[in-house]
């Protein structure tokens, strides 16, 4: 069994009433895992006639499943980016709403990238999603994660959410904000939260929550949505912030979220001398109740008048003469107007995108000018694969998959120059064939041993 905090215990008992002792079997019960479809490269109909890694839908997420595979990550099919495993509960804050694909999105505290995946799941070639974590190291997963999954109009930033707020003001159309939280919904798959849990970190982190969720809605357009989520249980962190920013901002209110999201969670809690009538809106994931861990969400909605855009800047496009020739002899079909150039690299990014604001990644990396040539990124094999004119096909089984991975070479019939290599029609990277001979470019921090 575990030892839960006293503190803890005390609350959660408080809370749950005669639920407790259901709660407390749950949480020293074996965590779930899950995963979900990459549909930016490949379909759900066409995954499920070669899916080894569990075929048992979450009911409330179209493109997730309950995982029952051992090691994922070494499977050429995650390498592929076809699969992001995500914990079920996890999935469920961006179902609350539907979202409209040509939407510009914010997650503001995305590492390591499973909800921002997710929303760019569901957007469409116009769509924008800016994914931000303040921390660099976690900021390079992210960015990692999101090129291995291929993602286009993706933008990473690595700012503070006051920095945000300066930078993309009433820009966004729906923001996520997983706010940073004392973890407490973790406390079954996770005992270092356990370990450093404290009623001090509770406050401190209520706090922080309440600064970013400020600084989120002034990134909001008018008429835009917020979904405020954590992965706690604490009252302070949860709907008392909620109830607190509705208090503060008397232009937004508290909406219901999609059915699919109530039908598989509980109502939120009121508390005394609360200031919103309806918290019961918000949404708790309790691990005795669902297949998942703790997760808090709620759905803001700004009341705002919507001023409608009497233009937009376009972008200056930089059509680089090396670049066109490079992406003309790679790709059978591509945007010039997407194309620009800033510094020594190549980037394919929607011109509907236009934003002063410093990005750790833009869009998609094509590469970097050399002298007389272009070294291609892996990002580029990753996310235009299904366009390039050079493929070659492997077998998810084959020993020159395995090899490649591995960062060997190996022999193929390929026309010479740049080709992506292919797993059941999905993209895992590239290679320059010469002479019959496949050069790998596999990325190192990437290849199996």
């Amino acid at each position: 069994m575990k030892t839960l905090p006293d503190k803890f215990v005390s609350r959660m008992q408080s809370l749950l009433g005669e639920e407790y002792s259901l709660f407390e079997q749950a949480v020293n019960d074996s965590p779930v895992r899950g995963f979900r479809v990459n549909t930016d490269k490949i379909s759900i109909a066409v995954f499920d006639k070669i899916n080894p890694f569990g075929s048992e839908k979450i009911p409330y997420v179209e493109n997730g499943y309950y995982l029952d595979y051992q090691k994922i990550g070494n499977h050429p099919y995650h390498h592929a980016g076809i699969v992001y495993v995500q914990e079920p509960a996890a999935m469920a804050p961006a179902e609350c709403l539907d979202i409209n694909p040509d939407w510009r999105i914010l997650d503001m505290c995305a590492a390591p990238g499973g909800k921002s995946s997710q929303l760019k799941n569901k957007l469409g070639e116009k769509g924008i999603l800016v994914s931000n974590e303040i921390i660099m190291n976690r900021c390079k997963i992210l960015t990692g994660n999101l090129e291995r999954l291929g993602l286009k109009n993706c933008v990473t930033t690595c700012m503070d959410s006051s920095f945000l707020a300066a930078s993309f003001p009433n820009e966004f159309d729906m923001i996520m904000v997983d706010a940073p939280c004392s973890g407490e919904g973790m406390f079954r798959k996770d005992d270092i939260a356990i370990e450093e849990w404290s009623e001090e970190n509770v406050l401190k982190c209520a706090e922080r929550q309440k600064e970013i969720l400020n600084n989120a809605s002034l990134c909001l357009k008018d008429g835009g949505y917020i979904i405020y989520a954590t992965c706690t249980f604490s009252l302070n962190e949860n709907e008392m912030v909620v109830d607190s920013f509705l208090k503060e901002h008397p232009d937004f209110e508290l909406l219901p979220v999609n059915e699919r999201i109530a039908k598989y969670t509980s109502d939120g809690v009121s508390f005394k001398n609360c200031y919103c009538n309806n918290l019961k809106l918000c949404r708790r994931f309790y691990p005795h109740k669902g297949r998942g861990e703790g997760q808090f969400m709620a759905l803001l909605h700004s009341t705002a008048c919507v001023i409608p855009e009497s233009s937009k800047r376009s972008v200056t496009v930089k059509e680089n003469k090396l670049a066109i020739e490079f992406l003309n002899d790679t790709l059978t079909d591509f945007d010039k107007k997407s194309v620009f150039v800033n510094g020594q690299r190549v980037y394919i990014m929607s011109p509907e995108y236009c934003s002063d604001a410093p990005a750790f990644s833009c869009g998609v990396t094509v590469g970097e000018i050399r002298k007389n040539y272009i070294l291609p990124h892996h990002q580029f094999f990753s996310a235009f694969g299904n366009t390039f004119k050079r493929r070659i096909n492997l077998s998810v089984n084959s020993d020159a998959l395995k090899n490649y991975l591995h960062g060997e070479e190996f022999e193929t019939e390929c026309e010479n120059g740049w080709a992506v290599v292919m797993v059941d029609g999905c993209a895992v990277g590239g290679v320059k064939v010469s002479n019959g001979m496949a050069k790998n470019h596999y990325p190192k921090g990437l290849r199996t041993f």
